[in-house]
């Protein structure tokens, strides 16, 4: 790897924030002209039939250009649903106390199959998994 790609890489400041089986990842890198953005990672555990598991991974870049837009469509999104729907979470599985049904009804989805989609949107397999740290 050259020196360059190293710095462009090179993480600046970092905070985890974990989240059930889902952990973000916020890191502030360095460009090659040595300016900062950030990149917004969110790892998902994902458990195989043989118990082994995989991370699937989805990465955001923002750059300081959209800082404020972005951060003003985040405020007013997450406002909107606090507005409608409250800071109580109503998803039994969300809960504290959810105990995950071994021995689910047949032809339920599993809980891979089905987490992350709702009737707006298709189930998290019909996406392709992409590691943008390849291009």
């Amino acid at each position: 790897m050259s020196d360059n790609y190293a710095m462009e890489q090179e993480e600046i400041f970092s905070k985890v924030m974990r989240a059930g089986r889902r952990t973000y990842f916020f890191d502030v890198r360095a460009t090659k002209a040595g300016d900062y953005y950030l990149t917004i990672t969110e790892s998902k555990k994902f458990t195989n039939d043989d118990g082994s598991f995989h991370y699937k991974k989805h990465k955001i870049y923002l750059y300081k250009e959209d800082f404020h837009e972005f951060r003003d469509s985040l405020e007013e999104m997450i406002d909107y649903v606090l507005k409608e729907k409250g800071e109580e979470v109503i998803s039994e599985r969300h809960q504290k106390d959810y105990k995950r049904d071994e021995n689910p009804a047949p032809g339920a989805p599993k809980d891979d199959e089905s987490a992350g989609s709702t009737l707006d949107q298709p189930a998290a397999s019909n996406f392709t998994d992409i590691d943008f740290d390849d291009i």
